[in-house]
């Protein structure tokens, strides 16, 4: 592995584009969440939301809302994909959305009937506002709360992350990766991350985002430290980050990365008690 330390990296101020309490009575939040722009250039966003203070439990639909530019103005939209028990689901979490071959793909947590069983579940639309639960979820299981999907085009096929632990049961928090071919048969669970820290719920391993510049892989995890925290690792490789290559950190709880309509790189935050969705610039190459 080349030097961490050749690897500039920085994420400047944050600003927020959403408050989902607005027209409500009460204060709402955005959790884990996902951008997509539609093919008429509209974006969308959607994510974890309920009313406070945090109830993960009875997070029950996804937000949805919808903004001419990633910067906004950003209007609420009716929610979508309100849990369904009789998929198995819970509560759903953690969305996380791709366009691929005229569809669009969702990846989202269902919660599941035991810690050690979560399930990871696909929902598609054509047009980002009716959504239809695949009819082979899940697409995997996992525990302990295996949650927090993103997915990534890799060579011919597609790698899923997501969070877990090294064992069902609990252990080390841990960043896995499942393979496809078609982004609906998963298989060949592979541990990519290892933290030091062990334990079950939470951990340093939250939300995985992935994301390939000037040839190299870096992963995106929120280590729950203060909450608002993401360290960010390097690789030469989308397969195996060690602690070691540590990038950076900076101030957020369950960040995306995104790239706004005039190519410019965004890291974003959220959270209970956190007051919306923010954007902060994600400079590649800062000054030294």
């Amino acid at each position: 592995m080349r030097s961490v330390e050749r690897t500039a990296l920085r994420v400047g101020a944050f600003r927020r584009i959403y408050d989902p309490s607005i027209g409500e009575a009460e204060r709402w939040y955005i959790n884990d969440h996902t951008f997509i722009r539609g093919a008429d250039g509209t974006w969308h966003l959607f994510g974890i939301t309920h009313a406070e203070p945090f109830a993960p439990l009875d997070e029950k639909f996804f937000a949805h809302a919808t903004a001419p530019s990633l910067h906004g103005p950003w209007t609420k939209q009716a929610p979508i994909l309100h849990a369904e028990p009789a998929c198995g689901e819970t509560h759903v979490w953690a969305p996380h959305v791709i366009h691929h071959d005229d569809r669009y793909w969702m990846f989202y947590c269902g919660g599941g009937d035991a810690n050690t069983r979560y399930r990871i579940h696909l929902a598609t639309s054509t047009d980002l506002w009716a959504w239809q639960r695949h009819p082979d979820n899940p697409m995997l299981i996992d525990g302990f709360d295996a949650r927090d999907p993103m997915v990534m085009r890799f060579e011919d096929g597609w790698i899923l992350y997501y969070t877990a632990t090294s064992k069902p049961e609990g252990g080390h928090h841990v960043v896995n990766a499942m393979f496809s071919d078609d982004l609906v048969r998963w298989s060949g669970k592979r541990e990519v991350f290892r933290s030091s820290v062990i334990g079950t719920y939470g951990g340093p391993t939250e939300s995985p985002f992935v994301v390939a510049h000037a040839g190299r892989y870096f992963l995106f995890v929120c280590t729950n430290r203060n909450y608002n925290e993401t360290a960010v690792y390097v690789s030469d490789s989308p397969l195996h980050w060690q602690e070691q290559a540590l990038v950076t950190t900076f101030p957020s709880h369950a960040a995306e990365v995104v790239v706004d309509e005039a190519g410019v790189w965004f890291a974003s935050r959220c959270g209970w008690g956190q007051g919306g969705v923010y954007l902060a610039p994600l400079d590649w190459n800062p000054p030294r």
